[in-house]
């Protein structure tokens, strides 16, 4: 005879076959009392007709944003003319910046070529924790570049003497602590979310912010946590880069030759073209975004230009405008080049 715990296990079992073919998400207990076990990701557009265009543009991004940072990287890790600071930092940003297209736009292609646009619950948090760790540790790392500039331009005589290859190996690992403890908090924060339902995130990723909307428990003290957090590390490294720069600007008009004022005012225009992109995005997305009404599309595509094309266009920005990356460029061309010969 059948007891009452088989009877409830056969129908808990039944109930899920059913959901899965009428193709209602699953709902079973998770530890952080969630009954959601799976997200699905709404992605950049519910039209059909888009999805072929959305995933041709996108592989196209992703392809190039992979070719030109790993090259970039490339170069300076074999080629001897750029083992300095400011390739050393650079050399860090393009390796970030592949890591943060590879966290989410691989999901985002596979979504819109098939139906699978669900993401279970461990692998949403896991590309929360990934993005919000890569994400700041960039954020300090645009930071230290700026001041990396800032004694290149304003204190040349001392520059090899200040920035030792300790201390900007010192210089990246508060990086990577300030990144570790900021994805930590954003854990923490989601860990304390209770998810009931609905479980469709009209996003192309999973975040802490959209994670919040759906959340059916009371976000008020987690929406404080987050802003305060934005704030802080938000405004930190921005404030290190208006320092730099507020000292660098009329450092520029004192050097005595054109070349050098030329060569310095491309170093610290592409840096700064980068410090636009990434951090007008961030600050959108972490601190002005929560207190607006936007769209949600308007949504979407400023969050593709800080986590997508801004990571595609970085290695693009520093080359095109530095000779040294040209010239080491045409030397691994011509080493490659007489190899395959």
């Amino acid at each position: 005879m059948e007891t009452n715990e088989t009877k409830k296990r056969k129908r808990s079992w039944l109930s899920n076959k059913l959901a899965e073919k009428i193709g209602v998400v699953r709902y079973i207990p998770v530890e952080n009392n969630s009954s959601v076990s799976e997200f699905i990701l709404a992605g950049l557009s519910n039209t059909p007709e888009l999805q072929t265009l959305l995933f041709h543009i996108f592989t196209l991004i992703y392809s190039t944003a992979l070719l030109g940072n790993l090259g970039l990287l490339t170069m300076v890790i074999f080629d001897p003319h750029l083992h300095t600071p400011m390739y050393f930092f650079l050399a860090n940003l393009s390796a970030l910046d592949t890591v943060i297209v590879s966290i989410t736009v691989p999901k985002m292609l596979d979504s819109f070529m098939s139906d699978r646009k669900s993401l279970p619950f461990p692998c949403c948090i896991a590309q929360m924790y990934c993005f919000q760790l890569i994400i700041v540790v960039e954020c300090f790392l645009i930071a230290v570049m700026g001041f990396d500039r800032y004694v290149a331009i304003c204190k040349p005589l001392s520059y090899t003497l200040i920035m030792n290859r300790n201390f900007c190996v010192q210089l990246l690992v508060v990086c990577w602590l300030v990144g570790l403890l900021n994805s930590s908090i954003q854990l923490t924060l989601a860990s304390t979310l209770n998810f009931c339902g609905p479980n469709t995130i009209d996003h192309f990723f999973c975040d802490i912010p959209v994670l919040m909307k759906l959340s059916c428990s009371d976000t008020s003290v987690q929406q404080f946590v987050l802003f305060t957090v934005g704030v802080v590390l938000g405004f930190t490294p921005g404030l290190v880069v208006i320092a730099s720069y507020y000292n660098i600007g009329p450092a520029i008009f004192k050097i005595s030759t054109t070349t050098g004022r030329r060569r310095a005012f491309s170093t610290c225009a592409s840096h700064l073209t980068v410090v636009i992109l990434f951090y007008g995005g961030g600050s959108y997305a972490y601190i002005i975004r929560p207190n607006l009404s936007l769209s949600l599309d308007d949504d979407k595509v400023i969050t593709v230009l800080y986590t997508i094309l801004s990571p595609m266009l970085n290695p693009f920005i520093y080359s095109l405008r530095n000779m040294e990356v040209k010239k080491a460029l045409r030397r691994v061309s011509r080493i490659c080049f007489s190899k395959a010969l």
